[in-house]
């Protein structure tokens, strides 16, 4: 699958991955799991924010909700992604494709990316590249990814190959040292956290799972429960994803 075809292969899953992605248990999953632990002692305000595959716009309505005067600009592959970001966000919003473009507008104080990386997988480092020339020096990247070190990687693989909501071609874990090692330099790590039980795949992925927005509304309050417990363990290979906060060299 040619990268065109992962634009117009997210374009066809846009409307179910948003119904499943964005609904009431899934966005409290990402806010308490993922935004708040990845933003903390993070100050936004007033920043120039670039949010990298941006989807149609839901994490930044989170830190414009979060901080004040902060000034969000929307990037993805996707045509259709870009203009829902533009209509829920009221911020601009570019189409770029991060293994090949090059980037020349203006430099920001910090770039989001939330899952997007994994998706990059045809060119890590011209990726990075691309994303270390957004960013001021001393900025922050700040990344959520799946983790290819996770115990169940194996069948996770099998299920890339297999399943249609995946684009297995351009999508795959990630190893967090291999990932730093393939900025060239660009990026130190400031902090990583690995995360990710139950609750990441049966609520945060229930449209992979093909788990019913009806059955994951009654087992949701059970399972954010038990993540929070869950995520307490101290190994990393028993996570299924990883946080990181960068700083730009």
């Amino acid at each position: 699958m040619s990268l065109n075809a992962q634009a117009r292969h997210y374009d066809e899953i846009i409307d179910d991955y948003d119904r499943h992605y964005y609904d009431r248990y899934s966005l409290e999953y990402r806010e308490r799991f993922i935004l708040r632990p990845l933003l903390q002692d993070v100050d936004l305000s007033g920043k120039r924010v670039a949010d990298l595959a941006s989807g149609s716009g839901e994490t930044s309505r989170f830190l414009a909700q979060s901080f004040e005067h902060i000034q969000l600009t929307g990037f993805d592959i996707s045509p259709d992604a870009c203009r829902r970001y533009r209509e829920k966000v009221g911020r601009p919003a570019h189409e770029i494709d991060l293994t090949r473009d090059r980037y020349e507008g203006p430099r920001f104080d910090a770039a989001v990316i939330m899952g997007g990386l994994h998706h990059c997988v045809a060119d890590l480092p011209h990726t990075l590249q691309t994303i270390a020339t957004m960013i001021e020096p001393g900025g922050r990247l700040l990344l959520f990814e799946p983790n290819r070190e996770y115990i169940l990687e194996p069948i996770r693989q099998v299920w890339y190959r297999r399943d249609s909501y995946f684009d297995d071609a351009n999508e795959a874990a990630l190893s967090h040292d291999a990932l730093l090692k393939a900025g060239d330099g660009a990026f130190a790590c400031d902090r990583l956290t690995y995360f990710g039980g139950p609750a990441f795949f049966l609520v945060y992925n229930s449209l992979v799972f093909r788990v019913t927005l009806s059955l994951k509304a009654r087992v949701s309050p059970f399972l954010l429960a038990a993540e929070a417990l869950y995520n307490q363990l101290p190994t990393r290979w028993i996570f299924a994803s990883f946080l990181a906060s960068w700083i730009r060299i």
